[in-house]
């Protein structure tokens, strides 16, 4: 049988998690290559609600750069990440969130609970 971690243990992994994102993010120059309001170029009957892109100089689980979504928070502080699912693209992959209020990450959550596509959020502990 397993034994759990330690309340302090699980938060000193959970702070070193978050601690690496945030330098990954301020280490890579943010590439935004689908503007807020702009169609997917695959999809056109999809509409960017936000800034999408990728960190450059990165790798994701698709082969492309980590994806990215830009908020309207001044800072671009990583405020969350969306864990998804595409059956069509086969594949599983984290978007971060930079910058995003409450009432964004819940539209971005949205956008990736669509047709063949599941996500979960995971708010940062602040």
């Amino acid at each position: 049988m397993m034994s759990r971690p330690s309340t302090s243990l699980h938060s000193a992994q959970d702070a070193r998690f978050w601690q690496t994102l945030d330098r990954l993010v301020a280490e890579s120059r943010i590439v935004i290559d689908r503007p807020r309001g702009t169609p997917h170029p695959r999809y056109p009957e999809f509409i960017y609600p936000l800034d999408y892109g990728y960190l450059d100089g990165t790798t994701a689980a698709d082969g492309d750069g980590i994806d990215v979504w830009l908020g309207s928070l001044p800072d671009r502080a990583l405020t969350a990440i969306v864990c998804t699912v595409d059956l069509i693209g086969r594949d599983a992959e984290i978007k971060l969130l930079l910058g995003c209020t409450g009432e964004e990450a819940q539209i971005i959550l949205a956008t990736h609970n669509s047709g063949p596509q599941a996500a979960t959020l995971i708010k940062r502990g602040l």
